[in-house]
């Protein structure tokens, strides 16, 4: 079946924590998953980085067929990339259940977005704060995610802005129901609340869980309080 099936789970049961793995122990890899798989997280948000479309450089396919060999959680891999329509194929046959890429980085987003539903992955389309929400508003129709980055993309560890919420909210009253809201960027128990009110279903989180000694007890606190039922 395609992949995109994996949504609709994702739907039902928002709202989601994502873990970044961007923060996880590369070195332990298979402890890492088996940890937050532990945690009852129902994906994971895998960030690829060139060094040219941020000033950053991570991992590309090999990362993700390890996560795919490891786990059958869906891998929801976010594109921080230049060029991104050569390598989605790859990114396909690594194991990729979502793929999503930046709006920023491409001229025109629909032959990509028609790209990733030919594959039979789901696909996504991402903002940075400083891109006005009317970039992506043609293209919801085809969007099955669209993805409002919080920081700036490229560097974990900064900073929440509160644009995020605005993007969210508009997104929310104009997006077809059956688009899913994801953020990324500084959310924590502190801003995770007003993402969830403000529309998002997917929370992107790093070191609000890879910083805390039990992965269990972070991701219940930050869903719990996602969905409003207070942190006791």
């Amino acid at each position: 079946m395609p992949r995109r099936k994996h949504l609709s789970t994702l739907r039902d049961t928002a709202p989601v924590i994502l873990p970044s793995l961007l923060q996880c122990d590369f070195g332990n890899l298979q402890r890492e998953v088996g940890l937050l798989e532990d945690a009852g997280v129902r994906a994971l948000h895998l960030d690829v980085m060139d060094g040219r479309f941020v000033p950053n450089l991570t991992y590309g396919m090999p990362i993700v067929a390890a996560l795919r060999r490891l786990t059958d959680l869906p891998l929801d891999v976010h594109l921080m990339i230049e060029e991104p329509e050569p390598y989605i194929p790859q990114f396909y046959d690594a194991g990729a259940d979502v793929i999503t890429f930046h709006v920023e980085a491409v001229s025109d987003p629909q032959p990509v977005l028609n790209q990733i539903h030919a594959l039979g992955a789901a696909a996504g389309l991402a903002l940075n704060p400083a891109t006005p929400v009317s970039a992506v508003e043609p293209f919801l129709d085809d969007c099955d995610l669209v993805l409002v980055m919080s920081v700036n993309a490229g560097f974990g560890g900064q900073s929440f802005q509160p644009i995020a919420l605005e993007k969210l909210q508009y997104l929310r009253q104009h997006a077809p129901p059956s688009t899913l809201l994801e953020v990324d960027g500084g959310v924590n128990a502190q801003t995770i609340a007003d993402c969830s009110h403000a529309g998002a279903q997917l929370m992107v989180v790093g070191s609000a869980i890879f910083g805390h000694n039990s992965y269990a007890s972070a991701v219940n606190l930050l869903t719990r309080t996602a969905r409003g039922d207070g942190a006791n």
